[in-house]
Order: C-alpha cells, then structure tokens, then sequence
C-alpha cells in the first residue's frame, strides 16, 4: 500500500492547501475601544454596554484579523441603522482605509501591530444621530465577506456640542457641562411676588434613558435620513413628549382627578417615566408644564444637544395670535369665562436649545425657545418652536417656528373688554407690562436663579419702535 502513494507530493499538496487558506484575510475580533473612546468623547457616564460617541469627532475600533495586513488588502467598516440601510440616505456608510473612496465619514489605520489594526472614524458633525449596527467587511475576489451581527459592536451617534462644525457647538466649556452634562436640576415656580423650587432629576445618564430616546425616535415614524437635522430632531421631540395627538410620552391633566395615573406633582424626574413609556408603548400620566419641561430636557440632554429649563412668571396663552390677551368681562364686571379664549398663567415652564440657525438670517442662533406642553398645534401637531430669543426680543416674528406665540406669552398686552347686555364688546383698559413679570432658568454652577428676562424683551418704556407698531398693526 505505501508504494502506492507518493508521500512527498501528498504532504506538499497540504502544505500548499493551508498556506491558500491562510492567505485569505478574516477578522478574529472587533474591539470598539470604549472605555479610551468615552473618556475623550465625554459619554463614558452614560450606563448601556455599548459605546457612545459623539458626531464630528474621531473614535477608534481596533480590529483583530487572521494574519498581518499586506498591500494587496482590501477591507472597510459598514455602519447601518434602520430597517433598510442605504447609502443615498446616509442610513448605510461604508468607510475605506485606502485610495478606494467610501461614504461620507472619513477613516485612517491609526496604528498596526502584527495581525491587529487601530482604526480612526470619523462621523460627519451633521451624521444622523442614533443606534449603528458595526460590520467588518472583506473584498474577497468579486465579492464581501462580512461579520457576522455582534449587538456588542452597535455604536450610539450624537450630537456635539464640543464640535465647531456641528449646529449644536457651544463654544463655553462651564455651559457645555451644564447644559449637556449636567443630569441633575431646579425649575422654579409658585408666583413673580413667592418664587419657589423644585428639584428635577433629567438622568439622562441612566440606564434605559438613552435607548427610551432612541425608541421615541423611531415610534415618531421620522425618517432616518432626518434625525442628522437638528431643527427636524428637536421639532419633532417636542411633538413627542406629549401624547396630545401622536401617542407621544406623557398625558397632560389639568384637573384634581388623576386617578388613572400619578398626579403631576409626584414625578421628581424623568428617568421613571421615560423607562415605563419605552417599556409599554403607552403615554405616562400624568404631567403638567414642569413635567413637560423636564422630561423634554432629558430627551435633548441625552441625544447631546445643549438644554435648558426656564420658567415664564405671569405667562399668556394667545390662543388666536392676535398678540395681545383679550379678557372679557360680563356687564356687572365679573370675568366671562364662556367668551374668553385667552388666558394668563402664574407661571408656565418650557424648554431652550443652544443650536445654529441655518435656516435663518445671520445673528439668529443661540438660544431658542422649544415648548412640549400641548397648548396650539405647529404644522398640524402641538408643539412649539424653536423659536431665536433674539427675533422675539427684536419683534422679528415672521420667522419661524412660532414666533408670535412665543412673543405674546412673555410680551403681550392685556386687553379687558366690557360684553353689553347686546354682546357687542367695548376695550375700557389695557396693562402693558402685566406679562411676563421675570424669566428665569437656573444658573451655572448653582441652584439659584438666574433671571434672563432681558434675552425676551427690552425694558417697559425701551421697546423698540417696530415691536409696538408690530403689535399696534394686529
């Protein structure tokens, strides 16, 4: 038997075989880096197994193949999310490490040592922000040898507040951690003459919080290719936060009957009620503006996008954006409850965005007011904002989004109206300076407030011009 086989050529064919085998590149391992990763991406505090980054920034992944890399290599990194990934969406983005161009993030080998590569990604600062599946893939021949699914490998994108180029910079590293980093906070209340506090825990660090985000994206039924944008992002979250018209977080209830949930003021923060809504799909009850505020806080913090709750002392509601507040009174004086639409609040909370303003005229970014309390619909959903501090402060209020309303409930005057016995109605008095006694917000550092009412309106008496005549005109 041994003479017929030719030993030398069968051991030569083996060794020819595994040397042809071991000539084709595989991946062994795939380290998302994440404890060096976090710490220079400032979002090693958020509690989820997977990394977290930020858009406009580099991070590394450190991949593991079979053998050394060779010239003749061929490989790239595929970052998906969504249902159907596509390149033309920017939901599919294929990064390369040679002359071959890829998708729109840049990479670079950062380091190679033996069989193992550092790579350096870099997410373009208007990338779409959310949850990445991470594939290796191989050129082999004519076609891609790819990795399998690994949820360890998923990467979060988010905003950047520490990138020049991205439209949430803030260029003040003590407001970035606060406005960003900071999950603890105060929302005043009670009246202009008894300011009182209240806690608020956002805990946009949390376990749960950070994918809650996420899910309120995706069951807003908003495109993938939108969530880069943050004018549609921030929009859209604040149509989200409440479940007037869209299934959205959290049930307002402004009655004593709150049986069939949580009264308004027994929430303490937001980590609870964010946990629950993405846990059951089903609207949280119940809140009220502070609730509103807060929560839509923890939303903004969490995606990286600078946030701030204020709180509005002597607040209007324009409900027919008239700019002005019409009170009517019966003839004997009294208040007509049934014929007045409008309406004045002690205090009303809401939301600022520190963002940039593409979309409008140069000298418009900066703050914005953003408002999730359900009180007039936006485009058809209730929401509010954003809205430039400054076009309300200069009276610009044909920009958008919701510039009136917003001007009216810290600027408006109040307007009372006499009904006859005939119902014709008769103006007999106007206050100018009843609305909008003090804007507040809480201050860096501290828990005492920090009054911001001359970013909304000049001085009584320092109006400017346009801003009367605007108001004069409706």
């Amino acid at each position: 038997l041994a003479s017929c086989l030719d030993l030398p050529s069968y051991k030569h064919d083996v060794l020819c075989l595994y040397s042809s085998l071991s000539a084709y590149l595989s991946v062994q391992k795939v380290d998302m880096c994440q404890q060096t990763n976090e710490l220079q991406h400032k979002t090693a505090s958020y509690n989820t197994p997977n990394l977290v980054v930020r858009r406009g920034q580099q991070f590394l992944v450190r991949v593991t193949f079979n053998r050394p890399l060779q010239q003749r290599d061929d490989f790239q990194l595929e970052f998906l999310i969504g249902e159907n990934p596509s390149a033309s969406r920017g939901s599919l983005v294929v990064v390369t490490f040679n002359s071959r161009p890829g998708g729109p993030w840049s990479g670079q080998i950062v380091e190679s040592q033996g069989a193992t590569v550092t790579l350096g990604i870099t997410p373009t600062p208007d990338a779409i922000v959310g949850r990445f599946r991470t594939n290796v893939a191989i050129v082999a021949g004519t076609g891609m040898q790819r990795t399998n699914r690994d949820a360890a490998t998923d990467v979060y994108v988010l905003f950047n507040a520490w990138c020049k180029d991205d439209a949430v910079f803030l260029p003040n590293e003590a407001e970035r951690n606060e406005y960003v980093l900071n999950d603890y906070g105060v929302m005043y209340q009670g009246s202009f003459e008894a300011v009182t506090t209240r806690d608020w825990v956002y805990g946009q660090f949390e376990r749960g919080v950070l994918d809650a985000c996420i899910y309120i994206l995706d069951v807003s039924k908003m495109p993938i290719n939108d969530r880069g944008n943050i004018i549609k992002v921030i929009r859209m979250g604040s149509a989200m936060i409440n479940a007037q018209d869209d299934n959205g977080v959290c049930v307002g209830n402004w009655s004593d009957d709150y049986s069939m949930g949580r009264s308004p003021t027994s929430w303490t923060g937001s980590v609870q009620i964010l946990r629950q809504y993405a846990k059951t799909g089903v609207p949280v009850g119940y809140a009220q503006c502070w609730v509103f505020a807060g929560v839509f806080n923890t939303f903004l913090r969490t995606l990286g996008i600078p946030a701030r709750t204020v709180t509005n002392f002597v607040s209007a509601h324009d409900s027919n954006g008239n700019l002005k507040i019409d009170l009517i009174c019966l003839p004997d004086g009294s208040p007509d409850e049934r014929n007045t639409r409008d309406s004045i609040w002690n205090y009303h909370c809401w939301n600022e965005v520190f963002i940039r303003r593409d979309d409008l005229p140069p000298g418009l970014g900066g703050w914005q007011v953003v408002d999730a309390t359900p009180q007039e619909t936006s485009d058809g959903y209730y929401r509010c904002g954003p809205v430039s501090m400054i076009a309300i402060k200069e009276g610009l209020l044909c920009h958008p989004f919701d510039a009136g309303f917003v001007f009216s409930e810290v600027n408006s005057d109040v307007v009372f109206y006499q009904r006859s016995r005939y119902g014709t109605l008769t103006p007999y008095w106007v206050e100018t300076d009843y609305i909008g006694k003090a804007v507040y917000t809480k201050s860096l550092g501290s828990n005492s407030p920090n009054n911001i009412t001359q970013n909304y309106k000049y001085l009584q008496g320092n109006t400017h011009t346009h801003i009367s005549n605007y108001k004069n005109e409706t």
